[in-house]
């Protein structure tokens, strides 16, 4: 608050010119390719090739018996490459749409019984057998709930009868969902009506129940139900009453009871069920268990469950994720939790210790795709996430004792079990890998196809869009080829995104393996652009996971080759000649090009990948694919206005709802002069002036709430073409000054 003066004296103010804007983020590139295993279409960012592996893998097996060999994706490649000099690095996994993570529902020791599906069933009652006690045993048809109740519970002292309960014991709660009780016949006695049969509630209670009574030993009562819609089956986790029935009833063809007329499986109540975090069917370890408890389908990608020490007193238990190819004696424990509950008022509830949130591609196939997240708690386990179906609330009282016995059939059983469901979706079998990708498969996709690809690789473009979610300066896509026509549409949406973005620079590999120098120079004269950039020929680099040399496209390690150049240079620096562009990896590229060679493809906007002796496979050219010339047909110059335009974005943008006035805009100069003067001296510019003043920010710019500036860069150009003239004089003659 400013000082009141009324009387002479010295008054001092304080003025702080010394704001510091937060400094730039590490910013990286994205690759988008098939992987091993990982979510699919959920941009993942990466600090290591060993982060990288852990969540997406590695190599990969492909085609059956004699002919299954071992590949690795492009992908892979990109991202050790790239990850040898950089610090992040954003990684979209595609999958077919179809995909979907692998999941294994954890019983608790509730049976439920017998589980039909929505239908008319017939239920056979004899009620000569033996009504003896016995343990709860219930039926469930669609959502419809039937417990069946001797007279050991206390509702009828007739040994004759037997009552049907529908729903989950509330007040008629299931009242809508039974349609018809109808075929009531005695078998005995040629189809007539059964005597003395009643459809009543039992003492009163408004709980729907049907009671059935025979007349006398020996009768036999046999009945339909048909429940209501298809929608009253879609209840998957019903609360179970606990109930005392006749001994010998549990399940089909049982006396006194038995019921037919459609599928059924018996099953227990779910605890929870553990979804992986990575989608495909890789992730996928069910199958038979064999000696020593090892899966026969085990392998070191997927995962087992493991349940342990169950507290009833307390309501604790252990969960160890577990490797898919360990044994009962060796375990391989990939996370271990202890003491958890599945009471959420308790610090270890199992939905906060592992995490239960999920992104959700919404509006797949759309312009603009985006992602949902869904769930309470984030996901702490490297593995799996978790969805509760029967919490115990309040499990314990104030006193620390069992609050409900009934609680404790809720807690899961002990036990261990593996991973199902797991799909790849509809990927193209065999896989074909490196120099044998085509337009219809590319390392198991075919891009021709909305289903198998296609549209998986735009919703990644379209997401990798939003500027604000996503950092990036630099996209690659290894394993799409500018001459297939179907993987050339994709390539154009990451082209108009990337444009769109307007910081984002786009490397495209232009033709296939064993490709003619004409039509790759077809290819790349069809382009237009100063945000992309095409490489060629392919190269053969090693491969010790593999123990051999494969070939890959040359824009699978270029990425690599940019990331080298920022960290020895400056992205205003040419990724290219002996000193920066140098691919140390390579064993040989895919043809030795000539002086001449290298001169056609780079008037056509290729830049080659160059063999010297003694010095190896580089890249020896930085067009863009703009035809126009220009400043901006240079690599090192539109990678020098990406930079500057994401250091002026997100160092300024705490400016924006601030007063439009000369302290706001020398705020701005403060911020941006000098990162331009450090451009300069580290030879990205050779001049450079920046205005906002009132010059810009007339008065009715002003109203308009527009801040205006202007930028004047006259970029460093690189010596791409060293001319040295070699003068030769007679005897005597003088060297000109």
């Amino acid at each position: 608050m400013a000082e009141k003066i009324v009387s002479p004296g010295v008054f001092t103010n304080e003025i702080d010119q010394s704001f510091l804007p937060a400094g730039v983020q590490a910013i990286g590139a994205a690759v988008v390719g098939p992987t091993l295993k990982g979510r699919a279409g959920i941009p993942t960012i990466v600090s290591s090739y060993q982060e990288y592996l852990q969540i997406f893998g590695g190599k990969i097996k492909s085609g059956s018996g004699a002919q299954e060999q071992e590949y690795k994706f492009f992908t892979d490649y990109a991202a050790q490459e790239y990850l040898k000099y950089a610090d992040t690095l954003t990684v979209v996994r595609i999958l077919p749409n179809d995909c979907s993570p692998a999941h294994s529902v954890v019983s608790s020791s509730v049976t439920a019984g017998t589980q039909f599906g929505t239908g008319s069933y017939t239920m056979n009652f004899n009620p000569t057998g033996s009504l003896s006690a016995g343990g709860p045993d219930e039926f469930i048809i669609g959502s419809v709930h039937f417990t069946f109740v001797s007279e050991s519970a206390g509702l009828q002292d007739t040994a004759q009868q037997i009552f049907v309960e529908f729903g989950s014991g509330g007040a008629n709660d299931a009242a809508n969902e039974v349609l018809a009780v109808t075929n009531l016949k005695n078998a005995i006695n040629n189809n007539n009506a059964l005597t003395g049969l009643n459809i009543t509630a039992a003492n009163g209670a408004a709980t729907n129940i049907l009671k059935l009574s025979g007349s006398s030993a020996g009768s036999y009562a046999n009945y339909t139900v048909t429940t209501g819609s298809a929608g009253d089956a879609t209840a998957t986790t019903p609360s179970y009453i606990s109930a005392t029935v006749a001994a010998g009833v549990g399940g089909i063809g049982g006396t006194p009871f038995n019921m037919a007329g459609g599928a059924d499986a018996t099953t227990n109540a779910s605890a929870f069920t553990l979804t992986t975090l990575s989608d495909g069917a890789l992730q996928n370890s069910i199958g038979p268990e064999v000696t020593n408890n090892l899966l026969s389908s085990g392998s070191n990608i997927n995962l087992r469950w493991e349940v342990s020490r169950v507290n009833n007193n307390k309501g604790t238990f252990d969960l160890l994720i577990r490797r898919g190819d360990d044994t009962i004696k060796r375990k391989t424990i990939l996370e271990q939790y202890s003491n958890l509950t599945l009471d959420p008022n308790t610090p270890n509830f199992i939905g906060r210790a592992i995490g239960d949130q999920v992104n959700t591609l919404r509006d797949s196939g759309e312009l603009v795709p985006f992602l949902q997240l869904s769930g309470s708690h984030p996901n702490r386990s490297k593995y799996v996430r978790v969805t509760v179906h029967n919490t115990t609330l309040n499990y314990l009282d104030s006193n620390g004792n069992l609050r409900d016995a009934n609680l404790s059939g809720s807690l899961p059983s002990i036990g261990s079990g593996s991973f199902d469901y797991g799909s790849d979706g509809s990927v193209v079998h065999p896989f074909q890998f490196n120099e044998n990708i085509t337009g219809t498969n590319t390392q198991g996709l075919n891009v021709t196809n909305p289903s198998n690809g296609k549209t998986a690789y735009q919703d990644a473009i379209r997401l990798l869009g939003n500027q604000d979610e996503y950092d990036i300066n630099l996209l690659s896509l290894p394993g799409l080829v500018d001459n297939e026509t179907s993987h050339a549409t994709v390539l154009t949406e990451a082209l108009s995104v990337v444009e769109n973005r307007g910081d984002c620079f786009l490397i495209i590999d232009p033709v296939n393996y064993n490709t003619a120098i004409s039509s790759v120079t077809a290819q790349a004269e069809s382009r237009d652009s100063n945000y992309a950039a095409e490489y060629w020929p392919w190269i053969k680099i090693p491969d010790p996971d593999l123990g051999k040399n494969v070939w890959v496209p040359a824009g699978t390690l270029v990425p690599g080759v940019y990331a080298f150049n920022d960290r020895v240079a400056a992205p205003w620096f040419a990724p290219a000649g002996l000193n920066r562009g140098g691919i140390d990896i390579a064993v040989q590229a895919e043809r030795k090009l000539t002086h001449g060679n290298r001169d056609t493809l780079y008037d056509s906007g290729v830049n080659p990948i160059a063999t010297f002796p003694n010095a190896g496979v580089t890249v020896f050219g930085q067009k863009t694919l703009q035809k126009k010339a220009s400043a901006l047909d240079r690599v090192n110059v539109r990678r020098l206005l990406i930079a500057a335009k994401k250091f002026i974005a997100s160092t300024t943008r705490f400016l924006v709802f601030e007063n439009n006035t000369a302290a706001t805009r020398n705020r701005f100069l403060s911020i941006v002069n000098p990162y331009f003067e450090s451009v300069q001296q580290r030879q990205g510019l050779y001049a450079f002036k920046v205005v906002m003043d009132e010059t810009n920010n007339t008065p009715d710019v002003i109203d308009r709430n527009e801040m205006r500036g202007q930028i004047f860069l006259q970029p460093a150009k690189t010596a791409e073409f060293i001319i040295v003239d070699f003068n030769v004089l007679p005897t005597g003659a003088a060297f000109p000054e």
